[in-house]
């Protein structure tokens, strides 16, 4: 699976199937999450001293499709995209992925489609868990690493690095049962996302958001 649906399993609660992170929060990790997936496939960096472009911009090194609908079409916005700083393509990459990507997850049979109310009145579609087997396994390797302090591969520091910018680390393992504070977990989540620039374009636009809801 891609690391934008691994996320979405975990910030989607099994029973409810509804989000346990505001949706527009969410729409951006998984923006970021298709962002750092194709850092990791070498297709997308981060411009340097070398190049022909401010350094710290974006930068695509192999335009070459991933073979993935979901990333192809990420891929396809960064290469428009080119010079731009990383917070500013996070909310774009992030549009109309969620009910894509809860689409295939449920042709994949891990969730199933739903019906609830929002709000106990207006119609809304809720994603519960069908076969959780997949979701259990990566929240196993994230709490092995937030708890017991493995040293996490690639993929799962990267996850770690997205759900410490949603700031939901206490959502997908719960503290308590370890004898650790949220702040405890926190700050081991923020160990391991120090330097994944694409977390922390997530984190700076959430941040924007944050401060635009308070000031509103």
């Amino acid at each position: 699976m891609l690391l934008a649906e691994d996320l979405l399993l975990l910030v989607t609660d099994n029973a409810s199937g509804r989000l346990s992170v505001p949706s527009a929060q969410v729409d951006a990790g998984l923006g970021g999450a298709n962002m750092v997936e194709l850092t990791m496939l070498g297709k997308v960096d981060l411009s340097g001293a070398v190049d022909q472009a401010k350094p710290g911009r974006i930068i695509v090194r192999d335009p070459s499709p991933a073979g993935d609908e979901v990333l192809d079409a990420a891929l396809g916005i960064l290469i428009k995209r080119q010079g731009s700083k990383p917070f500013t393509v996070v909310r774009p990459l992030g549009k109309n992925v969620r009910p894509a990507l809860y689409e295939r997850l449920a042709g994949s049979g891990a969730i199933r489609p739903g019906r609830g109310r929002s709000w106990g009145v207006f119609p809304t579609r809720t994603w519960p868990a069908q076969d959780a087997q997949h979701e259990e396994q990566v929240r196993d390797l994230v709490t092995q690493t937030l708890v017991q302090q493995t040293s996490p591969d690639d993929r799962t520091a990267a996850l770690i690095a997205l759900l410490h910018a949603l700031r939901c680390e206490h959502k997908i393992v719960d503290p308590k049962p370890y004898r650790l504070s949220r702040r405890q977990l926190r700050a081991r989540a923020a160990q391991i996302a120090e330097g994944n620039w694409g977390s922390a374009a997530v984190r700076r636009v959430i941040s924007d958001m944050n401060s635009a809801a308070g000031s509103g």
